[in-house]
């Protein structure tokens, strides 16, 4: 191996990598003190002649000796600390850029990592419970992402860890929950027949649970006693049969399903032709729940039961679902022919559960729709066809005023056949106001097209009231269903508005054609 030195060609022997890395640490220390400079200087020359041993008089620690120390600055104590901290990366940084250094750079880094190790201090790991892994910044991010991702889906979805109820995970303890489950056993339904020594600390209650026994028992202790009562159904455990519960009242589900839970779209304002009629509905139903005291000051009590009878489409069942939008007391819509059931007993049952859990309300309105279908005169066929069917008017004569009270609510009844209802049905006190729903007058007709026609693509032209002379003894369904008709025509047309002239073929259709279906002649020959 060859190494050239300022152009000039040299001999190297088996040392020459030695001397090249010990040329290279000297270099690096001529730079740090002054003094090293004439050793190097001499050792170079040594080189370049091929001597291999240094002389005597150019020994360095004979010169060392003989030379004064110098303290070192502080650039000089900046340069050892990098020095310390890694001799081969030093050598890297202070090495000239020429070929030459860089051969003694690399000598020097091959020696040194053959005689002794790098004394560079490795600094301590960051404290992360990942360690100082290859993988361990980004199992972090991850970990940190998706603990944001669960954070901002709870938001959005709105829901937070106590609303569930449930304890994290970690802390559940499935054998104790199992074993509290086995313990709580399910509750038995009885009805409490008698109390002993009401009123008293040793009170006892009489219950009955069926198809088992009667027992006399105690309360539990998260019952009161002024929480039971005679006859109430109750919820006793399997053990002592001690009550744990009071339950509610049994009502079929039939009866539960007729409460109005939906308020319905329509409004006073879409009932035309009937002003008067809706003053003296309003009269009844609202105003006793509105303005109690100004019946209490006049000490009377106010109507509690209201008929509407009418020609069939005069708007009877429509003004009951305007009272049903405007009241915020509990309405429950009850068709006659709902009523009639197959076994003896069973409407009447209806009845009595249907009047129970309205008198349970606050305030209650019980629409009963179509009541001629069980409210008929009673007679006797000689078959008893319709006994069934008369048990049940009878039980609504004793609920609308019978031995006991009414409470706070009212009965709202409509039929199209006023003629064949009984006459304990009608009488007052049960049912305190008669309302008529008639055919509809011109006004009453014009204001009936215009409440029709609002919601229709119509040109701005339409004489009304042309139309409603046009139509005479017609009730609303009627002229409704003309409208519906001039809209066929228009789509038949391939028009997008409704015309005058459409108007008019739908009545000469509806009205004129279909004259022998009405049923507004048949209701005033009955009545």
């Amino acid at each position: 191996m060859k190494l050239r030195l300022r152009g000039r060609p040299c001999a190297a022997g088996p040392t020459t990598h030695a001397h090249a890395a010990e040329v290279a640490q000297r270099s690096v220390a001529q730079r740090r003190h002054p003094s090293l400079r004439t050793l190097c200087r001499s050792r170079r020359a040594d080189l370049l002649r091929g001597s291999r041993a240094p002389r005597v008089e150019d020994d360095p620690e004979e010169e060392d000796k003989k030379k004064k120390i110098k303290a070192l600055d502080a650039g000089d104590i900046a340069l050892l600390k990098t020095y310390v901290r890694c001799p081969a990366r030093a050598v890297r940084q202070r090495a000239a850029p020429c070929a030459r250094a860089r051969a003694w750079a690399r000598a020097g880094q091959r020696q040194q990592r053959a005689s002794a190790p790098c004394t560079r201090r490795l600094s301590a790991p960051p404290p992360t419970s990942q360690g100082v892994g290859p993988y361990n910044k980004k199992v972090t991010a991850v970990e940190k992402d998706i603990k944001d991702l669960n954070k901002r889906i709870f938001e959005l979805v709105g829901v937070k860890e106590s609303d569930t109820g449930l304890a994290p995970p970690a802390q559940w303890d499935l054998v104790s929950d199992k074993q509290m489950m086995q313990e709580e056993q399910p509750l038995q339904v009885a009805r409490c027949t008698k109390i002993i020594n009401p009123g008293t600390d040793d009170a006892k209650y009489m219950i009955n649970v069926k198809q088992i026994a009667k027992f006399v028992v105690g309360l539990g202790d998260r019952v009161a006693p002024a929480d039971i009562e005679e006859g109430m159904r109750v919820g006793v455990d399997r053990n002592k049969y001690q009550i744990q519960i009071p339950l509610p009242p049994k009502i079929d589900p039939t009866v539960t399903m007729m409460t109005v839970e939906e308020k319905p779209d329509i409004t006073y304002n879409d009932i035309g032709g009937n002003k008067e009629e809706i003053q003296k509905l309003r009269e009844v139903l609202e105003l006793p729940m509105l303005h109690p005291e100004r019946f209490v000051q006049l000490g009377i009590d106010p109507p509690k039961g209201i008929l509407l009878f009418g020609p069939p489409g005069t708007g009877k069942t429509l003004a009951a679902r305007a009272v049903a939008n405007r009241t915020d007391a509990c309405f429950i819509r009850v068709i006659g022919s709902e009523l009639v059931q197959k076994y003896v007993g069973e409407g009447a049952r209806m009845v009595r559960e249907l009047f129970q859990m309205a008198r349970s309300k606050k305030a209650c309105i019980v629409f009963i729709d179509e009541v001629d279908a069980i409210g008929g005169t009673r007679f006797d066929d000689g078959a008893g066809g319709d006994n069934e069917v008369q048990r049940t008017m009878l039980e609504i004569v004793n609920q609308l005023d019978g031995f006991d009270a009414r409470g706070n609510v009212k009965i709202l009844m409509a039929t199209n056949r006023p003629d064949t209802l009984d006459p304990a049905l009608l009488r007052p006190g049960r049912i305190d106001r008669k309302v008529e729903f008639g055919l509809p007058d011109l006004e009453g007709r014009a204001a009936i097209f215009q409440i029709h026609s609002r919601t229709m693509s119509c040109e701005r032209d339409i004489r009304f009231e042309l139309l409603a002379r046009l139509c005479p003894n017609t009730t609303g369904a009627d002229l409704r269903s003309v409208c519906i008709e001039a809209g066929m025509y228009a789509i038949r047309a391939r028009r997008k508005t409704v015309s005058e002239k459409d108007m008019i073929d739908a009545v000469n259709k509806v009205i004129k054609g279909y004259s022998k279906f009405s049923a507004t002649p048949k209701y005033l020959v009955y009545n």
